[in-house]
């Protein structure tokens, strides 16, 4: 039995000693209650970033595929990559008078006017491509070099009104005529490449349209790319194609991973 004196005040060590085994139950307890809260935040955070990252990656490509040339898209790398030619304005050729038509019968003719005029005038390095009809066929293939229905712009004489083309040598003119009176101004060609072993995505633009391109170092579109899978159906002119895209990502710690898949229609009409 403890006996204090008159006038001591504190506490004794046996007090003290249940006090802090108290404390320490207490503290077991709430940690057995907020941990598991904690760590799922802290794995929805993680979720969520990677669903961001994938988002974001798969509706850039969205964006470049919509602006794709009709019959441009094209899988290649067992679905790990997508080309496109990237058009940057398009509209309607004048075919009757007056005014300056698209004669498809002259090979000497290298103007017409633009129906409603374009949003604005061509940017140096263009190129006007008409009849678009295949991404692999020898004719009607703007990806070939040189290429029947592709014709470079001189963007200094060309205008949001008017488009003037550089002849070909030998003379030559389109060989097909669209339905439509469409045309479209390519600014080059896009690709986007999937690297699992790397775990990247990447963008390759500026280099030259080729059957067979030669890519570029690209930007980095997103990482910790554990499997992407690229798919096309070209549909026709009456109806459009379709692009799937599949992208997994993996958070390599915790080995947690999230993937996306995203479909978008392509415009084929010529």
């Amino acid at each position: 039995m403890t006996i204090r004196r008159q006038g001591e005040q504190g506490f004794t060590l046996v007090e003290l000693v249940t006090v802090i085994v108290l404390v320490g139950i207490l503290g077991a307890m709430s940690v057995a209650f907020i941990t598991k809260p904690i760590e799922g935040y802290v794995a929805l955070s993680r979720r969520a970033e990677l669903v961001d990252a994938a988002d974001n990656a798969l509706r850039r490509m969205q964006r470049d595929i919509r602006q794709a040339l009709p019959n441009s898209v094209r899988i290649g790398a067992g679905g790990l990559s997508l080309e496109l030619l990237h058009t940057s304005d398009g509209g309607r050729y004048r075919v009757q008078g007056p005014g300056n038509i698209l004669d498809f019968s002259d090979v000497t003719d290298s103007s017409f006017d633009v129906l409603g005029g374009l949003v604005a005038p061509p940017p140096a390095g263009s190129e006007l491509v008409i009849y678009n009809l295949s991404d692999s066929a020898t004719t009607g293939n703007a990806y070939q070099a040189p290429a029947d229905n592709r014709f470079a712009i001189d963007s200094a004489a060309s205008s949001a009104s008017l488009i003037q083309f550089i002849p070909k040598v030998p003379a030559a003119s389109f060989p097909r005529s669209s339905p439509y009176q469409r045309f479209f101004v390519v600014d080059g060609p896009v690709s986007y490449v999937c690297d699992p072993a790397a775990g990247t995505l990447t963008r390759h633009a500026g280099y030259a349209i080729a059957p067979s391109p030669t890519l570029g170092s690209g930007d980095l579109v997103t990482r910790q790319v554990q499997s992407c899978n690229f798919t096309y159906r070209p549909g026709s002119s009456q109806r459009a194609g379709l692009v799937t895209l599949t992208l997994t990502l993996e958070d390599a710690p915790s080995a947690e991973r999230v993937t996306l898949l995203h479909q978008v229609h392509v415009l084929n009409s010529p």
